[in-house]
C-alpha cells in the first residue's frame, strides 16, 4: 500500500514539472515585459497569469519594415535645422551680391497691391501650371464675382517638344474659349505660369528651368509672356491684352487676400510646391530703386529648390536619391522631390521595392511595382483615408496595381509606409512656413494653401499646422486658409488690380 502510494505521488510530481516545463516554454516565447502573479492572492497555485505591457501584435517582421523605414522620420530638431538653413537660403535670395548663388531665388513678382474688395469688371485668366491648363472669365461687383472656366489637356508630346508648339496649343484654346462665349471686348488677362520665372516686370517673365515633367525646348532663357503673345498673334482672330504674369503661389495668395486681408503668405502643395509671402521692399536688394513705388512687394520664393546645394543632405535617403536620380531634373528641385504630389507616391514605391527585396511585402506581386509612377500619390491619400483597421481603400490602390487579395499584415505594412513619406512631407512643408513666419515677424498671419496634397489628403493640414504651432509659440497667431481656386480667381483679380491699382 505504501509503495503504490509512492508511485501514485511520483506520477503527480512529473505531472507538475510537464506542466511547470510547458509555462515555461510559453513565457520563453512572449515578446515584452511581463508580470507573473499567483492567482487567488498570497497562496500558491499550479495556474500563473500573465499581463503584457506591450503589444504582441508587433511582429517581427513589423519590427524589421519599421527598422527599414526609420531614415523617413524627422524630429522637432531636424525641423529647426531645416527652418534655419531656409531663412539663410532667402536671405542669400534676396542679397544682390549672392542671388546668382542662392538655392532660393527670391524673385520679386512687381505685384505691389493687393485686392482691396472694390475691383469691378470682366477679366480672363490663364493657369498653365501642370498637365492640363485653364481658362477663366471671370466677373467682379465689388465683393461679388461669377467665374466660368474650361480645362484644356496638354499631351505628353506637347509638354516634351518645342516650345512653339506648347504656345500654339494655349493660343487654339484661348482663342475657342473666346470665341464660345462672343467675347468681343479686349480684356485684360493674367497669365499664371507655374514655373521658376525671372521676372523683369509685371508682363515679362524669363523661365528659369521647366518642372514637374516639362521639357519644351527654346522656352528656357525666354519670356513666357512674349511667346505667348507671339502665338496670340499669329492666329489673327483674337485680341487678348495679356496684363500679368504670375506664379500660381502669388494667385492663391492674392484670391484668399481678396477675402482675408491679414493674408500674407501663399503657398502650394500640389503636382509640384511653392510659396511666396508680403517682403519689405527694402530687404529686396535685387530691385533697382525705381522698381517699387508702396513700400511692399510679393516675392516668389521658388522654394522648391531648397537642397540643391546640400542644404538638406542629412535627412536625404536613399529612395530621395533614387528618385531625384531617376527624374527629368536631377540634382534640381530637392525640396519639392520631399514634398509635392508628382514624387510623393514614387518615393513610396521606392520603399516597396526595398521591402519586397527583403522578403517583407507583397511577395509574388515584384513585377506589379517595378514601373516608375506606378504608384500615385493619390493612392497615398487614399490609403491613409481608411480607419484605422479598415482596409479597403487600401486594397481598392492594391487592385489597380493588380495585387489581389492582399493580406492584413501587408496592408498595415503599406499604411506605415505612405504614413511615414507623407507626414516627412508635411514636416517639411512646415519647416518653410515657419521660416517665412519668423522672416516676417507679424504675430497674426493668414497663409493661403491650395494643392491637391493639401487639399485631398486626409492628415496634412493637421500635420502642418501642429508643427508649426510648435515651432511658433503662443505669441504667434496664425491659420491656414484653403484657397478657392487661387491660380485662376488670383490670375484675373491680379488683372483686376492693376486696372485700379487699389493699394496694400
Amino acid at each position: 500500500m505504501e509503495v503504490e502510494n509512492l508511485k501514485k505521488r511520483i506520477a503527480e510530481l512529473e505531472a507538475e514539472l510537464e506542466l511547470k516545463d510547458k509555462q515555461a516554454s510559453i513565457i520563453n516565447n512572449i515578446q515584452g515585459d511581463v508580470c507573473l502573479r499567483p492567482i487567488g492572492g498570497r497562496k500558491s497555485s499550479e495556474k500563473i497569469s500573465i499581463v503584457s505591457f506591450r503589444s504582441f501584435s508587433i511582429t517581427d517582421k513589423r519590427r524589421q519594415i519599421e527598422d527599414l523605414c526609420r531614415d523617413l522620420v524627422i524630429n522637432n530638431d531636424h525641423i529647426s535645422k531645416m527652418e534655419q538653413g531656409l531663412r539663410k537660403a532667402i536671405d542669400k535670395g534676396l542679397n544682390k551680391e549672392t542671388h546668382s548663388s542662392a538655392s532660393v531665388k527670391c524673385f520679386p513678382t512687381f505685384v505691389e497691391h493687393l485686392p482691396s474688395g472694390h475691383e469691378v469688371g470682366k477679366f480672363l485668366a490663364l493657369d498653365l501650371g501642370g498637365t492640363n491648363f485653364r481658362v477663366v472669365l471671370m466677373s467682379i461687383t465689388g465683393s461679388q464675382s461669377d467665374m466660368e472656366s474650361e480645362i484644356f489637356p496638354i499631351p505628353e508630346s506637347i509638354m516634351r517638344g518645342p516650345g512653339h508648339q506648347l504656345f500654339d496649343h494655349i493660343a487654339d484654346c484661348l482663342a475657342r474659349f473666346v470665341k464660345a462665349r462672343e467675347i468681343t471686348d479686349v480684356l485684360p488677362l493674367g497669365f499664371t505660369f507655374s514655373f521658376p520665372c525671372k521676372q523683369e516686370g509685371l508682363d515679362s517673365g524669363i523661365l528659369i528651368t521647366w518642372t514637374k515633367g516639362f521639357s519644351c525646348s527654346g522656352v528656357e532663357g525666354n519670356d513666357v509672356v512674349k511667346l505667348l503673345k507671339e502665338a496670340i498673334e499669329r492666329r489673327n482672330d483674337v485680341k487678348i491684352d495679356v496684363a500679368a504674369i504670375l506664379n500660381d503661389t502669388t494667385g492663391c495668395l492674392m484670391s484668399c487676400a481678396w477675402k482675408n486681408p491679414k493674408c500674407r503668405i501663399g503657398m502650394i502643395i500640389g503636382t509640384g510646391t511653392n510659396a511666396c509671402y508680403l517682403e519689405e521692399t527694402g530687404n529686396i536688394h535685387t530691385l533697382s530703386q525705381e522698381s517699387s513705388s508702396s513700400g511692399q512687394m510679393i516675392v516668389n520664393t521658388e522654394w522648391g529648390a531648397f537642397g540643391d546645394h546640400g542644404e538638406l543632405d542629412f535627412i536625404l535617403t536613399r529612395w530621395d536619391r533614387e528618385v531625384d536620380r531617376n527624374s527629368i531634373n536631377p540634382g534640381k528641385q530637392i525640396f519639392e522631390k520631399m514634398i509635392s504630389g508628382m514624387y510623393m507616391g514614387e518615393v513610396v514605391r521606392q520603399v516597396l521595392i526595398d521591402l519586397q527585396s527583403e522578403g517583407l511585402i507583397f511577395q509574388g506581386y515584384e513585377e506589379n511595382l517595378k514601373k516608375w509612377g506606378c504608384f500615385l500619390t493619390k493612392y497615398v491619400s487614399e490609403i491613409e483615408s481608411d480607419p484605422v483597421g479598415d482596409y479597403t481603400r487600401c486594397r481598392g490602390a492594391l487592385e489597380e496595381l493588380g495585387i489581389s487579395n492582399p493580406s492584413i499584415e501587408d496592408c498595415s505594412a503599406l499604411r506605415y509606409v505612405c504614413e511615414c513619406v507623407s507626414r516627412r512631407a508635411g514636416f517639411l512643408v512646415s519647416a518653410g512656413i515657419t521660416a517665412l513666419l519668423k522672416k516676417m515677424d507679424y504675430h497674426d498671419v493668414v497663409v493661403a494653401v491650395d494643392g491637391s496634397v493639401f487639399r485631398y489628403h486626409p492628415h496634412f493640414p493637421n500635420i502642418v499646422r501642429s508643427r508649426i504651432a510648435q515651432q511658433m509659440g503662443i505669441e504667434y497667431k496664425f491659420d491656414l486658409m484653403l484657397s478657392t481656386d487661387g491660380s485662376g480667381r488670383g490670375a484675373a483679380l491680379v488683372a483686376a488690380v492693376l486696372c485700379g491699382q487699389c493699394p496694400i
